[in-house]
């Protein structure tokens, strides 16, 4: 037998027209374009449309489009930072050079701006959108598929849901009122029954750490037993009643 390795190349599946030109197995796509200047005078802001295109199960659409401005992209930033482990890449600088007055041209408006920021936060969205553990957080998902931003929403996280995959959590167990009620009378019973056998255990306990104090104190004087030991024994009786 040959001591030389095989190097004969495996024979791989014929490629069709279909695999050539279909669509890859997990693929996402998001374009941000169409800037658009809306309003007037000092609450003039651009907002661009952010067009996402996926085959993960872990969106629930697999095609939607949203109009987001700058602050848009600033809050999914800052959400991110806050809860999830991830580094989150930096946002297109907010150009505060351009918002000082009396310039002469249009300062965050003027064409090229508005297309080199374009190009800045595309680049941002789809590092963020394409990191795994990005993709279970739900600001990402309000941010690409939910018309308006809840500000107040809930943070938390976004897992697939896929309804050919077993489930191998166990089914939830729902107990009833009355159920419920009858485990709180048990313990409730059952703590009381306990409350004697502490009290005496805390009595006893108490009375033979107090006895060598006692006896030390007295001393060999039989005057002191005389007028102690009684007024000692009362105090326990008290106690025990």
């Amino acid at each position: 037998m040959s001591d030389v390795a095989d190097t004969r190349r495996l024979n791989s599946k014929p490629q069709d027209l279909n695999d050539a030109y279909g669509p890859p197995s997990n693929f996402l796509e998001i374009d941000v374009y169409n800037p658009q200047v809306i309003g007037c005078g000092r609450g003039r802001y651009t907002a661009y449309e952010v067009h996402m295109r996926t085959n993960l199960p872990i969106f629930k659409l697999k095609d939607s489009c949203v109009r987001r401005r700058y602050s848009d992209f600033e809050w999914l930033k800052n959400e991110l930072e806050r809860d999830s482990k991830i580094v989150v890449p930096s946002l297109p600088s907010k150009a505060l050079k351009r918002q000082l007055p009396f310039r002469q041209d249009e300062g965050l408006f003027e064409e090229t701006f508005i297309e080199e920021r374009r190009v800045g936060l595309e680049q941002f969205i789809n590092k963020i959108a394409g990191h795994p553990l990005a993709q279970n957080e739900r600001c990402l998902h309000m941010f690409l598929q939910e018309e308006t931003i809840d500000r107040n929403y809930v943070p938390g996280k976004t897992f697939q849901t896929d309804a050919a995959a077993p489930s191998t959590l166990p089914p939830p167990t729902f107990i009833s009122a009355s159920v419920r009620e009858q485990r709180g009378a048990a313990l409730a019973s059952r703590s009381r029954s306990y409350e004697p056998q502490r009290f005496a255990y805390c009595t006893m306990l108490c009375v033979y750490s107090v006895i060598p104090h006692l006896l030390s104190v007295i001393g060999k004087n039989v005057e002191k037993r005389r007028l102690c030991i009684p007024l000692f024994l009362f105090c326990i009786f008290f106690v025990l009643l």
